[in-house]
């Protein structure tokens, strides 16, 4: 049997937050840098989604459908390219219309809601982003990707309940341990959830470390790769990574594309390795054992573990004021509160607030549009002071137009 290639990018864009100052709090409720977000978008589109799209497309038509390659598009992301970049959305139906391509299910605003105590919210936000994406593209999803792979036994067994038997994370070397990544496994819990794990040093290889002249194996040639992916033990290797890594993370200039241009067809070429989506990995390959995860892992950092977006007090106080007020929301029907709680959920503003060093500090400080974590954390604060504000008023609301009915 052939060995298994498993391709999958995530494509995501926060909605970011305008500089919002402690006067405007009570007095200003648009929260949102309406024109960073569509002027990054734009870039990005210019810079990787649409010459990637089209590169894909090309790999798939020359090699006849056997090249295979799955997504993951947050509902953030896909309303910033409805608002910004329509073309974008029709580059992706293009791709999904091959049939070579999977997209995956995950969290609506790929938000941290499956670490809430309460797994309303997330199972809303799930059952939201699965919608999107037959509404944009025509498929519904079969397979799971938490927000930042981020997974546990228990939280895979909700996500079994809600329909999905894989589900993708990390290969994280904690939980492995002398087991291989390039295995498929199943959940401790759940035996008939299958997972496949990420292997975080070929992917790396790609993601961070391909224009960098210090690395031992630069220059990364498409043949190289393909030699390394040929010694590798085990039934399947899991290439995850950001889909930004194309010509946004790793600049054009370093060949980044020409690289991935050569890929497919080194990769088929071999006659030993062929590519699958998620789901086909699912049906090819059987389980061999279970994989227990009792705390969370997620694809971030050193550790492996969600320290990236809780690790200290001010992304806890964040997260726990924000998910603190589920229980009022649920009192009030008010779609544009319900908008505002889903894109103050998103990871990235807890990851704004990560006060780690070394080499972690050095990838969180790339990502991060804040001088310093404590600003980021001032500026959420902020926002969240004026939102809170909002749902204490929509629910005084409601109560008095409860009295009012009772009276009569």
């Amino acid at each position: 049997m052939k060995k298994s290639i498993c391709l999958y990018f995530q494509v995501h864009q926060p909605t970011r937050l305008r500089l919002y100052r402690f006067f405007d709090i009570g007095k200003d409720s648009h929260y949102y840098d309406d024109y960073a977000n569509r002027n990054i978008l734009k870039r990005i589109v210019s810079r990787c989604y649409l010459p990637m799209n089209e590169l894909l497309l090309q790999a798939i038509k020359d090699s006849k459908g056997a090249f295979k390659v799955a997504f993951s598009i947050s509902g953030s992301a896909i309303e910033q390219f409805d608002r910004y970049a329509p073309e974008v959305i029709d580059s992706f139906k293009a791709l999904a219309d091959t049939g070579c391509v999977e997209f995956l299910s995950e969290t609506y605003y790929h938000s941290l809601s499956s670490l809430a105590v309460n797994f309303q919210e997330f199972e809303h936000q799930v059952s939201k982003h699965k919608m999107a994406i037959e509404s944009h593209f025509g498929v519904t999803p079969v397979t799971f990707r938490n927000t930042e792979l981020i997974y546990s036994d228990k939280i895979g067994e909700e996500v079994y309940k809600l329909g999905f038997k894989t589900m993708l994370t990390e290969g994280a070397r904690h939980i492995v341990g002398w087991k291989s990544s390039n295995f498929i496994y199943n959940n401790s819990l759940q035996p008939k959830q299958k997972l496949l794990l990420r292997n975080y040093s070929l992917s790396d290889d790609i993601a961070f470390r391909f224009s960098d002249k210090g690395w031992g194996g630069w220059p990364l040639t498409a043949e190289k790769f393909t030699e390394w992916l040929k010694a590798s033990e085990g039934d399947i290797i899991n290439l995850f990574m950001d889909y930004e890594t194309f010509g946004e993370h790793q600049d054009a200039s370093c060949g980044i594309f020409d690289f991935m241009k050569a890929l497919p067809a080194a990769v088929l070429g071999t006659g030993t390795m062929e590519f699958v989506t998620p789901a086909r990995a699912a049906r090819k390959h059987k389980s061999t054992g279970s994989l227990s995860v009792p705390e969370a892992i997620s694809w971030a950092d050193e550790e492996r573990d969600v320290s990236a977006w809780l690790g200290n007090e001010l992304q806890q106080e964040a997260f726990n004021k924000l998910y603190g007020l589920t229980e009022k929301l649920g009192i009030v029907n008010d779609p544009q509160l319900w908008n505002d709680f889903g894109h103050l959920q998103e990871s990235d503003h807890l990851y704004y607030m990560c006060t780690k060093f070394f080499s972690d500090g050095e990838i969180h400080k790339r990502f991060n549009p804040y001088d310093t974590p404590y600003e980021a954390f001032i500026n959420y604060m902020n926002v969240l002071s004026d939102f809170i504000i909002r749902v204490d008023d929509a629910v005084a609301e409601c109560t008095v137009k409860a009295a009012d009915v009772v009276a009569r």
